[in-house]
């Protein structure tokens, strides 16, 4: 690309078509079943296992098959945020191309926080299927900002029985791009370094730390204002984030791949691939551990996902609520990027307790802070407890809707992939 041709692309406009935008109304409420697999599609002990390790969680009744058949639950069960790493591929017919979501080219997106509600434990053995779709459309315009489009797509979660287990809903923000200009909003940030001691301070809280366990924390003996204890994160590095894609994070709809799967991967979603250093191409992925890479965009080093904070998250959580508890939801912001390099402290307080049908409910206000002091990831989430008088925790009902086109997905999944066997292509 010339000078001048690049000039010509930092100019380009980018704004929104209004048949996008009404295309956007339209689908909402429309569910669509997900064709396209994660890395695993069948819980079994070690994906639950490798999943709950892959972000630092020693919880055994995530990682230990022989101590959940002792717990309320009978068996092994799955970290909250299993969904970003478990997920088989339905079969079903043809999208008609007006549910079809609008392509947005040339839009900026960005997450800006999700909520996630949980219904069910996943078990060893258990597959998980999904449909998702828009749920709400909002247009807002400025005159300094332009038109942003709000977006809230929800991805619910059903195991083979077709029982729901989670919902996820995501907050996208899709943006109209004008004139570029190099950002210098970065050029502050400076990378993290320690000395011995500073590590030694860290590796302190780490020794300090443990999960609730066994030791049942009863509704009754909480209150408002209670602290939910410390927990850090960090130094964050490299081989944080290989190891986290190796718990099953990452991959879908990507695929990153190596050899000859790498090739074929290219040839399918060339774009994603951008020549490195070595004019090697490789996956623009690799934001999330190649630090030379983002700097060559204009950030100051390579950073996390969020959902890798998300499970940090839920972490917090469960090691304050012990085994019986359940989070019923939680809610959640990506504020700030999270540096390699960057150490996180999460604290949290309890806001509220009610009983709401049954449940006793606890209702917390948590955050990560890193070591600028920034809160980069504030949160919210109602946990349900047990209770003296009542016994165990007892968890919500999903919606019956949901549970009801869960069904007809997998009743429509079999029928064709009767035909398929039938044809000679199963």
């Amino acid at each position: 690309m010339t000078t001048a041709e690049k000039s010509q692309e930092d100019t380009e406009i980018y704004t929104f078509l209004d048949s996008d935008i009404q295309r956007a109304k339209d689908i909402c409420g429309i569910y669509h079943a997900v064709t396209q697999r994660e890395q695993f599609s069948r819980a079994t002990p070690d994906v639950i296992r490798n999943f709950a390790r892959s972000y630092g969680d020693d919880n055994p009744l995530f990682v230990d098959e022989d101590y959940g058949p002792d717990t309320r639950w009978g068996a092994q069960i799955a970290p909250p945020m299993i969904n970003i790493a478990l997920r088989k591929d339905l079969l079903a017919d043809k999208m008609p191309r007006e549910h079809r979501r609008p392509a947005f080219r040339g839009i900026h997106v960005f997450v800006s926080g999700s909520q996630t509600d949980w219904y069910r434990p996943v078990y060893d053995g258990d597959t998980v299927y999904a449909f998702h779709g828009f749920e709400k459309v909002e247009l807002k315009e400025s005159e300094f900002a332009g038109r942003s489009l709000f977006v809230t797509r929800i991805h619910v979660q059903f195991n083979q029985r077709a029982e729901v287990v989670q919902a996820q809903r995501v907050l996208t923000i899709h943006t109209e791009r004008h004139e570029s200009k190099k950002r210098k909003k970065y050029d502050a940030i400076e990378a993290a370094t320690y000395t011995p001691d500073e590590i030694a301070a860290i590796d302190e809280l780490y020794a300090a730390e443990a999960p609730r366990g066994s030791q049942t924390r009863y509704w009754d003996d909480v209150q408002v204002g209670d602290s939910l204890g410390d927990l850090v994160k960090g130094p964050l590095t490299a081989t944080d984030m290989m190891v986290f894609h190796s718990g099953g994070y990452g991959f879908a709809p990507y695929t990153p791949s190596a050899g000859r799967l790498g090739y074929k991967n290219r040839q399918r979603i060339a774009a994603f691939y951008i020549p490195n250093e070595q004019g090697v191409p490789d996956v623009a992925q690799r934001i999330h551990w190649d630090s030379e890479y983002a700097r060559s965009i204009g950030l100051p080093a390579a950073y996390d996902y969020g959902m890798m904070r998300d499970c940090w998250l839920t972490h917090y959580l469960t090691d304050w609520m012990g085994d019986e508890g359940w989070i019923e939801s939680m809610s959640s912001q990506m504020r700030k990027f999270n540096y390699l390099g960057d150490t996180h402290y999460f604290t949290g307080e309890v806001t509220g307790k009610r009983v709401d049908g049954g449940r006793h409910l606890v209702d917390v206000e948590f955050r990560g802070t890193s070591q600028r002091g920034e809160v980069t990831c504030p949160a919210t989430a109602t946990i349900s407890l047990p209770s003296r008088e009542s016994g165990l925790a007892v968890l919500p009902t999903p919606p019956a809707d949901w549970e009801l086109i869960a069904a007809q997905m997998l009743k429509r999944h079999g029928e064709l992939r009767a035909q398929k066997r039938r044809s000679g292509q199963a």
